[in-house]
């Protein structure tokens, strides 16, 4: 097993004091698999220049400039982006979405959470209360 520890101490990085930014760890392993190169790195600068709704006003051109694309290709990265539920868009806005929580779909049709069906691989009872929610 590796031992963390921090390498330059007085550089460890903090949330920042303005300014709202985060990431899902569930995104590089659930979604941008899917993605191409360009809606990546479009979903980064997304959530780094957004607010804490996840709000953004950017325009094309000045996406473009600043990601060194095209900005066909900033349109069809934002597209991507849209189909795969990542953000929502309405010009000039654009929001990032919080991740959905992962599903799996049952034998009858319904739905069911990734985490109820591992209860019930191990054998426990379902949890009554996450089926009341949905």
């Amino acid at each position: 097993m590796i031992h963390k520890q921090v390498l330059v101490p007085q550089r460890v990085r903090r949330p920042p004091t303005t300014g709202w930014s985060w990431i899902d760890r569930r995104f590089l392993r659930e979604r941008a698999p899917r993605l191409s190169h360009e809606a990546i790195v479009l979903y980064f600068f997304l959530a780094a220049v957004s607010d804490k709704d996840g709000l953004s006003f950017y325009g094309d051109a000045v996406i473009a400039v600043r990601l060194r694309m095209t900005e066909a290709a900033v349109v069809q990265a934002r597209d991507e982006l849209v189909t795969e539920d990542l953000v929502a868009y309405r010009a000039p806005l654009v929001q990032v979405l919080s991740l959905s929580r992962p599903v799996l779909e049952r034998c009858g049709g319904g739905l069911v959470h990734f985490g109820e069906m591992l209860r019930s691989l191990a054998g426990a009872p379902p949890d009554t209360d996450s089926r009341r929610s949905r």
